[in-house]
């Protein structure tokens, strides 16, 4: 039996590609050009694919996709102007109960809506007050969501008793039920807006919970992996191996050093081996000219007594300029002293 052609099918069954294929069809490559800068290579080449297919578009596939194109960008322009209850009023009066909500569920799930969404527009100290006396359970899936730096700005400001416990629950989590999002967005309901998604969500986890620890500072860090250490070697030194930190530079390679030393301001690094293991310092000075390095050294000797948090703070600063240039591919980083190695 040949196969249907896709202008022989209904118009409901045709497939997201195909719609989009006959919309870039219809409105022509001056309109179309400037959307294909917004997508991704993958969905431009499939795209692409599925137009050059084409050999003709009826009329009816042309008002068929313009019409549901039109529905869909006024449901997004409802849910951005008042929210989720007034455009599932407007569309259920224009359209009828059953069209919006499937155009509704459509757009939402499209968007990718995150849970907490809101909460990473919010100053991490007002957060904080909503949130410190919660359950760690609690603390962790809210702060699973947020951004890294504000997570890492309340893990630092939470007790001591609590952050070793929340950082082990956001390392352990995996995917959480829907309802139990929506417990947790009521209970700050009454001060805060809340979204709500309908799709299991996957947030947490080992990588999550380094990114917050490479963030908060070095006291906070420390006191948190030592705590974790007890509780839970195996997950403490799975988090480890992610992890990069100041003394770390050990692991890496002489021609890295030589280009990290280049973006580091000598400030920085007079301060950051003021206290430091002694391989940390010489492996910094091997990679330097003989004079640069005897200037450091007497830099070093004079400056005199400093604040623990000044070095850390320089050292966190370093650790910062590695990472910038890890994520550009331009050094590689042996992590977990296992000599395995990742380029980013």
């Amino acid at each position: 039996m040949p196969e249907m052609d896709m202008y022989d099918q209904p118009l409901e069954e045709m497939s997201n590609q195909q719609k989009a294929a006959i919309l870039f069809i219809t409105l022509g490559p001056e309109l179309s050009a400037p959307v294909f800068k917004h997508l991704s290579d993958d969905e431009i080449e499939r795209i692409t694919l599925e137009i050059a297919s084409q050999k003709q578009v009826t009329p009816d596939q042309k008002a068929y996709v313009i019409s549901e194109f039109y529905q869909l960008a006024m449901a997004q322009d409802y849910l951005s102007t008042g929210g989720l209850e007034y455009a599932q009023d407007v569309l259920e009066k224009a359209l009828g109960s059953e069209k919006a909500a499937n155009i509704l569920s459509r757009l939402t799930t499209s968007l990718q809506v995150r849970p907490f969404d809101f909460l990473r527009k919010t100053d991490p100290s007002q957060l904080l007050n909503f949130i410190q006396n919660e359950h760690p359970q609690t603390i962790a899936l809210v702060m699973a969501y947020l951004d890294s730096d504000q997570a890492a700005m309340i893990l630092t400001a939470l007790p001591s008793d609590k952050q070793a416990d929340v950082a082990k629950r956001i390392a352990e989590m995996d995917r959480t039920s829907p309802d139990v999002i929506r417990e947790v967005e009521r209970v700050l309901e009454r001060k805060l807006s809340a979204l709500v998604t309908q799709d299991f969500t996957t947030a947490g986890g080992v990588k999550a919970i380094v990114e917050i620890l490479n963030r908060v500072d070095r006291t906070s860090e420390k006191a948190i992996i030592e705590t974790l250490e007890v509780d839970n070697p195996e997950l403490t030194e799975e988090i480890k191996k992610l992890m990069f930190v100041f003394e770390d530079i050990v692991m890496i390679d002489d021609r890295s050093i030589q280009r990290i030393l280049r973006d580091v301001d000598n400030k920085d690094l007079s301060l950051s081996l003021k206290a430091t293991p002694k391989e940390v310092a010489d492996k910094v000075f091997k990679n330097m000219s003989s004079r640069a390095a005897d200037m450091l050294r007497e830099e070093i000797e004079f400056m005199g007594p400093v604040k623990i948090r000044d070095v850390e703070e320089a050292q966190q600063r370093i650790v910062n300029v590695i990472r910038n240039l890890e994520d550009k591919g331009e050094i590689v980083v042996a992590r977990g002293g296992k000599g395995e190695e990742m380029i980013v």
